[in-house]
């Protein structure tokens, strides 16, 4: 079930805030009502698979019993640990990677060794396997108490916000807010409007750019020698999928977030306007927040991150996380190298600290956009042919022209999405809002506190007559 969807607007969400609400003398009573209605949210398009998210909240929270139960034998607590892990990254390994591996062996061995085995990806497996492995391993370190009623590690693990998509959650920042969260009307409101302007990201902007950057990517498809893309129109789909993956994943996050406030919780920023920023580094501090330190606090800083005694370590450490990284988002080639190109431009500005020039800023966020682009095209492409052939036509070696007559008519309809995509993806909306809070906005100001509101009303009303006209709505997470 998507939040951008008539089904989730006027039916699924108005039922479990009313009887959230309904419920307000029992916290108990809410949080089980958030879980029944989370598991009916994933049921609702993974009927079978619920069963084993459920399997998932079982061992995790039998897991996380058993390392506290054995504290004080370290070697009992270990192998619990190690079951837990075998558990999660198996179960993710057996539905995301077995087929890839399979193609992979047949095709070293020239024959069909083995199989083929068509496994249907479980929705959001890759973010609550990492969520749940995560309690499970906070538990082991000591850095958050062990949960032993099952029903808060299973409204940790499958609350609908965050459960498709993330963001990913550590246990120990909700964990007093599953108990003694509070709800109230600012929470609820801003709740609202922050849930509205992530359905607005995600329906006008990123299904808008999802278009054209579809066409133009199913075009190189076809190959060279049926239609040749041009060079800027290359460029076009190259940059209208940037902004598609940002508006549409940031949009989720943002009614992620939304919904948390409305029940109550608080969830932490998975955005932080990375088409800003001035390095490969900081791009990823702005991009994909929770999963970025998920890598950093599971996988670097165990390896002992850049705090070892030589480089060769330190460069074998990031390397390990970027393939991991790339590994995670997909069971393909074009993921990991993905995952290797961002590898590359982060060990060099590690090794040269071109990262930490501040003199030439304009400059440094045009290489990082760049950097980001083109790594864009590996994550979108079909495989590394289609990449190949995508990148030769940017670059225009292979025999396309620069400009046709197409070319024109997609600028001419589409110039107007891509200068919004271009301003909403800066921090411009964000600022207006800080003075607007903090109420420095003079006359304006006051004129704005009763235009927000109506603006946020228009906007939903024109996202749902945009679901009603049945508009193109893909969601690229639902992949991972």
């Amino acid at each position: 079930m998507l939040f951008s969807s008539i089904v989730f607007l006027f039916f699924f969400f108005p039922i479990v805030l009313a009887g959230y609400y309904l419920l307000s003398f029992s916290r108990m009573a809410q949080n089980v009502w958030l879980f029944i209605f989370s598991i009916v949210f994933y049921a609702w398009g993974e009927p079978i698979y619920v069963l084993l998210m459920l399997s998932s909240i079982v061992v995790n929270w039998g897991s996380g019993l058993l390392v506290d139960k054995y504290r004080e034998k370290p070697g009992v607590k270990k192998a619990w640990l190690i079951v837990a892990c075998i558990f999660n990254l198996g179960m993710l390994f057996v539905f995301k990677y077995t087929g890839f591996l399979i193609d992979n062996i047949n095709q070293l061995a020239r024959a069909d060794i083995l199989p083929q085995i068509e496994i249907t990806l479980p929705i959001g497996i890759s973010f609550y396997t990492f969520q749940a492995l995560s309690y499970v391993i906070d538990v082991y370190r000591g850095d958050t108490k062990v949960e032993k009623n099952p029903f808060y590690v299973g409204l940790y693990v499958a609350f609908f916000p965050q459960l498709i998509a993330g963001p990913i959650v550590k246990y120990n920042s909700v964990a007093q807010q599953i108990r003694t969260r509070k709800s109230s009307f600012r929470k609820l409101s801003v709740g609202i409007c922050r849930f509205v302007t992530g359905l607005g990201k995600k329906i006008l902007l990123a299904n808008s750019f999802a278009l054209l950057a579809d066409q133009i990517f199913n075009w190189s498809e076809l190959g060279i020698e049926h239609f040749n893309v041009p060079v800027v129109m290359a460029w076009m789909g190259a940059i209208a999928y940037t902004l598609q993956i940002y508006f549409d994943f940031s949009g989720y996050s943002d009614m992620a977030i939304g919904l948390g406030l409305i029940f109550g919780f608080k969830f932490e920023e998975n955005f932080n306007y990375p088409y800003v920023a001035t390095s490969v580094t900081d791009f990823w501090k702005r991009w994909h927040i929770s999963l970025t330190s998920w890598f950093r606090q599971y996988v670097y800083i165990p390896l002992g991150g850049n705090r070892v005694e030589n480089k060769d370590r330190m460069i074998l450490n990031m390397f390990i996380v970027w393939l991991l990284t790339g590994i995670w988002h997909g069971a393909e080639w074009t993921f990991i190298f993905w995952g290797l190109w961002h590898f590359l431009f982060q060990l060099a500005e590690r090794l040269l600290g071109y990262h930490k020039n501040n003199s030439h800023t304009v400059l440094m966020r045009i290489y990082t956009l760049l950097e980001v682009t083109l790594g864009w095209v590996l994550f979108r492409a079909k495989d590394l042919y289609q990449t190949n052939i995508y990148l030769r036509n940017m670059f225009g070696v292979s025999g396309n022209t620069f400009w046709d007559e197409m070319t024109g008519f997609l600028l001419k309809e589409y110039w107007l999405i891509f200068a919004l995509g271009f301003l909403f993806s800066t921090p411009i909306a964000k600022r207006c809002n800080e003075l607007l809070a903090e109420r420095k906005m003079g006359i304006l100001g006051k004129g704005m506190t009763i235009v927000y509101p109506v603006a946020v009303a228009g906007l939903f009303l024109v996202c749902v007559s945009y679901l009603v006209r049945g508009g193109y709505n893909p969601f690229i997470y639902f992949n991972f």
